[in-house]
């Protein structure tokens, strides 16, 4: 029965999970506090349980909150999916949700610290000397959590702004890769080879970098073909437009062919093709590629470089007007 209720409600599921710590933190520190008064502890061993249990409380009012954030973030991203074809808004609003999740959890730890410390009496009075002397101590810990700070704002920025989303195709110090996991200090890419880079927050606000799926996941691929002169570059666009057609990947909107230059033994042919993401383009023009590749074997042997030589008659050889070098000319 409990299983067919996970699978029947699996989001009520995971909030009975998740509550299920702080729930009998909760009920351990009531029974605890109710019992309290009527134990026979000394007046010394009733004052460290109540600071304990003080302590307790405030750590659970912590608790409380991070886990509130999370039920409700699952609750507001349980409208999108990341496993359809369009999922640009699902990415923007899953990278906003986890950054500031992210973000809020170190304020909620940070404030339950200063709480939690400030119970204790001599923290208290030692406060207000450290806040009266906070000029100089404050400049060594910016100096000192400079490169924390400057990735910590680089988060919030990334919430709002949203140069990158989870799941975007990136290029990184060359490297292919998708934003797999986005921290408050750092984001993890998942590159092309399964590998993993992990990159500083602040790299995204500090340098440039290519990517792939901003606005949206379609991308045009380009395959360069290099033939003799004398190829049908009519009959090869033809059998371009033929091949796109006929493949899963192309999304029905670029193909085209192109000479794009001509050198002395070749000339330089340009295909450009279309599909809705980056893995698909790259798969699509290694497709494209092989097919023409094949057509000019089968049909157009012809049109493959080839290298020419032209040998002068005999006569012209035994001529003294006739450069030696020139005997054989390569064209």
């Amino acid at each position: 029965m409990r299983h067919a209720f996970g699978e029947k409600h699996p989001f009520l599921r995971t909030v009975l999970r998740v509550t299920r710590g702080p729930t009998r933190l909760a009920l351990v520190l009531i029974v605890v506090a109710a019992i309290l008064p009527a134990t026979s502890f000394t007046d010394y061993a009733a004052e460290l349980i109540a600071r304990a249990i003080g302590l307790a409380t405030i750590c659970l009012l912590g608790w409380i909150a991070t886990t509130a954030l999370r039920i409700a973030a699952d609750l507001y991203l349980r409208r999108f999916r990341l496993d359809v074809a369009d999922n640009l808004l699902a990415r923007k609003h899953f990278t906003q949700v986890h950054v500031l999740l992210r973000v809020l959890d170190v304020v909620i730890v940070l404030v339950t610290l200063g709480f939690a410390l400030m119970t204790f009496e001599p923290v208290r009075q030692y406060g207000v000397t450290l806040f009266a002397s906070a000029g100089v101590a404050g400049i060594v810990a910016g100096l000192a959590a400079r490169p924390v700070l400057t990735n910590f704002l680089a988060g919030v920025q990334l919430a709002v702004a949203q140069p990158i989303r989870i799941d975007d195709a990136v290029i990184i110090e060359n490297e292919w890769g998708n934003v797999e996991e986005i921290t408050f200090s750092y984001v993890v890419v998942r590159l092309w080879d399964w590998r993993r880079m992990v990159v500083p927050l602040s790299y995204f606000i500090e340098k440039p970098f290519q990517n792939w799926t901003r606005i949206g996941g379609e991308l045009i691929g380009t395959v360069l073909l290099y033939v003799d002169h004398t190829a049908p570059v009519d009959a090869i666009r033809d059998k371009l437009t033929e091949i796109a057609k006929h493949s899963k990947l192309w999304n029905g909107q670029v193909v085209n062919l192109q000479v794009s230059d001509c050198k002395e033994t070749t000339i330089e042919l340009r295909a450009l093709v279309s599909a809705n993401s980056a893995s698909a383009v790259w798969d699509l023009r290694c497709e494209v590629r092989e097919n023409l590749i094949d057509f000019l074997q089968r049909e157009h042997p012809y049109a493959l470089p080839r290298r020419r030589y032209e040998a002068l008659p005999r006569t012209a050889r035994r001529s003294k007007d006739i450069h030696p070098l020139r005997v054989a000319r390569k064209s």
